[in-house]
């Protein structure tokens, strides 16, 4: 794994940060199980169904938030505890094949996710301004505080949750031009 230069870890970042725009990442990340809990109940049995076969379902977008909540809280946790750390890169598509979680009961990946969540909210809650500079070392993109990963979080569930809505849609909108007019 080759890291970045400063301006690819940019442009990595850049539409992530830019999904939360101006928006408190706290709240954001606040409000997003319920937003999930909303779109998995609107998608019925068409969560597990993709619209396309190199594309997510709604649960495999769930299930990609959940793994990344998972790593993120360890980031978080090391940046606090440790002087400068080195933080591990994931490979989420991987981490997608091999968990498959077109598998998963959806209310399970549902009560992770609110309970990763909500332990990280906590966190960021209880943490004092100045350690939320605290920062770490990630083996691609360089140096990256709590505060950064924070709000990266939040701009990446922003994203993975359009994703689950255009799925779903899309799904639907396959569905209606295969069915027979009557």
């Amino acid at each position: 794994m080759t890291p970045m230069s400063a301006e690819e870890a940019e442009a990595y970042r850049r539409p992530v940060l830019d999904a939360l725009g101006r928006d408190d990442p706290f709240e954001v990340q606040a409000g997003e199980v319920d937003l999930w809990r909303s779109l998995l109940e609107s998608a019925g049995a068409k969560l597990r169904a993709r619209p396309a076969e190199d594309e997510w379902s709604v649960l495999e977008c769930l299930g990609h938030l959940v793994d990344s909540e998972l790593v993120t809280s360890a980031r978080y946790r090391w940046i606090l505890a440790e002087d400068g750390p080195l933080l591990q890169n994931w490979d989420q598509e991987a981490w997608a094949s091999r968990l498959d979680h077109t598998r998963d009961d959806p209310a399970l990946l549902l009560d992770l996710l609110c309970a990763l969540r909500n332990a990280n909210l906590a966190l960021w809650s209880r943490t004092a301004p100045a350690d939320r500079a605290r920062t770490g070392i990630h083996v691609q993109r360089g140096r990256e505080s709590f505060d950064l990963l924070f709000r990266l979080q939040a701009g990446h569930g922003r994203g993975h949750r359009a994703q689950a809505e255009r799925a779903i849609a899309d799904v639907r909108r396959v569905k209606w031009l295969r069915e027979p007019y009557g």
